[in-house]
């Protein structure tokens, strides 16, 4: 029932865990010891964040394992089996531990030593670290570190993470528990559990199963139903099953209560082991977080200030990283135009501009929302208000079958998708977690509105109701924002019914005490997040605009196309420079050189050209193949190019349909040719295109479709899989289809 402690060499680093309940400071502490020097990943065929850091002690080298926040060791999840894994040394790409780090919060001592009860029957060296420190002193408490340590036998260490305080003593606790024997655990069950367990190990011994530690039998029993149940049965042998339920039933007959019987005794050993050693005062102390949350929790001023705050970060991505995506965009511009300056036109200026450079912009233009979006999530988690929030909108998140911590990641959405799906790292439950991404892309981002500012400016009347305060148009635009909203509460039952079913989850939340940010954390953290988005998301995005490029440029001949780029270059290039002209207030205005007509007339042309390749190219061929399939949405093959032309970005679509439309690809929402050139489109036998339910149509499309490649890429690589973000893109491409046929259908015969 003992593991050894592993020798540390020379050439191979110490490995150490750190594990913990939830918001007890665990990735506090744990960038304070590794810092910069940490990678993050994710462990080989699941979802579980892994994040490694690097760092030296002495002269030898430690690799800090950091594990998902838990209360307990009962996986109910095979992601949750990471971490049990991890312990008992059985994760490959890991390999067995040298030490594990367990974080317990000071301030609620008995809570938290259920977990470390756990890790000790593992049998790998372990040091216990009471974090929050100067929380448990302000709360009156007094506790006898040395006594603790003798009782439980393992090294203790207090810590204040957030102020750096106590780190150093960490590392000697650690290189002091791996040079001694690892104490027998406690025996805390009666001895017909343990009879059964032995049991359980002759059988499976039997079956060639005969590695499986004793931690993992104990699980067995005491968890069930549980995935470590469900993994023996796959792995060794159906019959374990019917050990089980047989070692159960004798255990229920003789008294033994499974599994209340871990907790009665976990948490009587915890008493035991704190009685003597922690003096609380007679009267609790009332802390100012006491204070706050009579303010802050409040069920009518707590929701009013958390709706003001929620107002603040929405605004904030939404609205104020504008300027910084404009200057992303700016430098776009400006590199492109540099290249173009240097480069012929040919088919290396357009990979370069076209593709290569449009690429990067397309992943760093996000960067702004990215970032903003994890600064305020990283100061409202480590200033202790995240919880409350979460807490608070637990009831309305109920309404989709999630939990309140739901709710940051899918309202962030309505901003950019990205940043929500990215922001679902907050919610520990898995089920919650996966249904959370996979219905992000359904609120309404930032990318879609130029879509809708074009199309409702454009056939939608500017019809004005109670005296002009709410128009048409209005609702509109408010109808197509929420539609999305609406479409995902039906979405997330059904895949909390059918796709990750189960019980709910107990909504368990940590209410941390409150306390200033640290500015070294929140930094690092909207670092670490900003890099991993770049090096992760970002490869993938670029490859895919690339793709998209080439779609749009091959096979077609662009001689003449690059020849009238190069025609219209020199004429720009011999124009004067813009004269001045002075204004009735004394200023000066810029006054345009006259154009000569056949730098308008090349223009024209060139135009042409454009829309002829893209409608030639493998993009355009691939329109005029799916004609017959969005006709019945009231489409033709021109917007059907667009559609394909915005799997990158759904914006893309109104430059596309400038270029076919023989207008250039620079025109924008605002452009009045692109509407008016809309307005005059028409089939073959000269039915116009464009209507009220055709707009509409296509405006359901891009509300309920996932043509955004940034979000499907981020999706990968946050479930570390290519099967959730092909289900979301398909599941949510028959949702468009569906809900764009029938407002064609049924909007053309109103």
């Amino acid at each position: 029932m003992t593991t050894a402690p592993a020798a540390a060499t020379g050439t191979r680093p110490l490995k150490v865990a750190v594990i913990g309940n939830p918001n007890t400071g665990k990735s506090t502490l744990f960038n304070a010891l590794a810092g910069l020097h940490a990678h993050v990943g994710n462990y080989p065929g699941v979802t579980v964040e892994k994040k490694i850091g690097h760092l030296q002690w002495g002269d030898r080298r430690v690799e800090l394992i950091d594990l998902p926040g838990t209360y307990s060791l009962c996986p109910r999840s095979y992601d949750e089996v990471v971490a049990v894994n991890v312990l008992l040394g059985r994760q490959s790409d890991v390999g067995p531990l040298d030490a594990v780090i367990c974080i317990a919060d000071a301030s609620n001592l008995e809570r938290h030593l259920f977990l470390l009860g756990q890790i000790l029957d593992i049998g790998v060296p372990t040091v216990l670290v009471l974090n929050m420190w100067d929380t448990a002193r302000a709360h009156g408490l007094a506790i006898d570190v040395d006594e603790l340590s003798r009782r439980i036998k393992v090294p203790v260490v207090t810590t204040e993470a957030h102020r750096r305080k106590g780190i150093d003593g960490i590392q000697g606790a650690v290189e002091q528990v791996i040079a001694t024997t690892v104490p027998q655990p406690p025996r805390l069950f009666p001895q017909a559990f343990y009879d059964e367990c032995a049991a359980l190990e002759q059988q499976l011994a039997q079956h060639g199963a005969r590695d499986i530690p004793w931690f993992l039998r104990e699980r067995m029993l005491l968890d069930e139903v549980g995935v470590i149940e469900r993994q023996a049965v796959e792995e060794v042998d159906p019959q374990v099953a019917f050990w089980l339920a047989g070692a159960r039933r004798r255990l229920t007959e003789a008294g033994i209560r499974l599994p209340l019987m871990e907790a009665e005794a976990r948490y009587r050993w915890a008493r035991e082991q704190l009685h003597g050693v922690v003096e609380a005062p007679a009267e609790p102390v009332a802390s100012w977080t006491d204070r706050l949350d009579r303010l802050l929790t409040h069920r009518a001023c707590g929701l009013l200030i958390f709706a003001g705050l929620m107002f603040v970060v929405f605004q904030a991505i939404y609205t104020w990283a504008g300027p910084l995506m404009d200057l992303c965009e700016a430098g776009q511009e400006l590199l492109s135009g540099t290249v173009a300056s240097v480069v012929p036109p040919g088919p290396l200026r357009s990979l370069l501009v076209d593709g290569v450079i449009a690429g990067v912009g397309g992943v760093l233009v996000f960067l702004p929302q990215i970032m903003l979006l994890f600064l305020f999530i990283a100061l409202l988690e480590d200033c202790g208000y995240m919880a409350r929030g979460a807490y608070m909108m637990d009831r309305v998140m109920a309404t989709f079958g999630l939990s309140g911590k739901s709710f940051l990641p899918l309202m962030s959405s309505f901003a950019c998708a990205i940043p929500g799906i990215m922001a679902t790292r907050v919610i520990e439950n898995y089920r919650d977690r996966m249904v959370t991404i996979l219905v992000a892309p359904l609120m309404s981002c930032s990318a879609r509105l130029p879509v809708y500012l074009l199309l409702i400016a454009a056939f939608i009347p500017a019809t004005g109701y109670i005296g002009g305060w709410v128009s048409l148009q209005g609702l509109v635009l408010f109808a197509m924002s929420s539609i999305g909203l609406l479409v995902a509460i039906p979405v997330a039952w059904l895949l909390k019914r059918y796709m990750f079913p189960g019980a709910p989850a107990a909504f368990v939340m940590e209410l941390p005490e409150y306390k200033v940010p640290s500015f070294r954390l929140v930094t690092y953290r909207v670092y670490e997040r900003g890099l991993a988005f770049v090096s992760r998301a970002g490869t993938l995005i670029f490859a895919t605009t690339l793709l998209v490029w080439a779609a749009g440029y091959f096979p077609g001949d662009h001689t003449r196309h690059h020849e009238l780029e190069a025609r219209i270059e020199q004429l720009e290039a011999a124009l004067p420079a813009p004269a001045t002209s002075e204004t009735d207030e004394g200023g000066t205005v810029d006054v345009e050189a006259h154009e000569p007509p056949e730098l308008a007339q090349l223009r024209e042309e060139l135009n042409l050209e454009s829309a002829t390749l893209i409608r030639e190219s493998f993009l355009g061929k691939a329109g005029h193949f799916i004609e017959p399939v969005v006709k019945p949405l009231g489409w033709d093959w021109r917007i059907g190019v667009g559609a394909l032309a915005s799997f990158p970005a759904r914006e893309v679509i109104i430059s596309t349909l400038g270029t076919i439309y023989s207008l250039g690809g620079d025109v924008d929402e605002e452009s009045t040719s692109l509407r008016d050139t809309l307005k005059r489109a028409t089939w073959p036998d000269g039915r116009p295109i464009y209507s009220i339910p055709v707009a509409l149509s296509l405006m359901v499309f891009f509300a309920l479709c996932a043509q955004c490649a940034a979000t499907l890429m981020v999706m990968r690589r946050e479930t570390n899989s290519w099967r959730w973000p092909l289900f979301s893109f398909t599941y949510m491409t028959a949702l468009a289809y569906i809900g764009a046929l029938l407002t064609y259908q049924i909007g053309s015969r109103l």
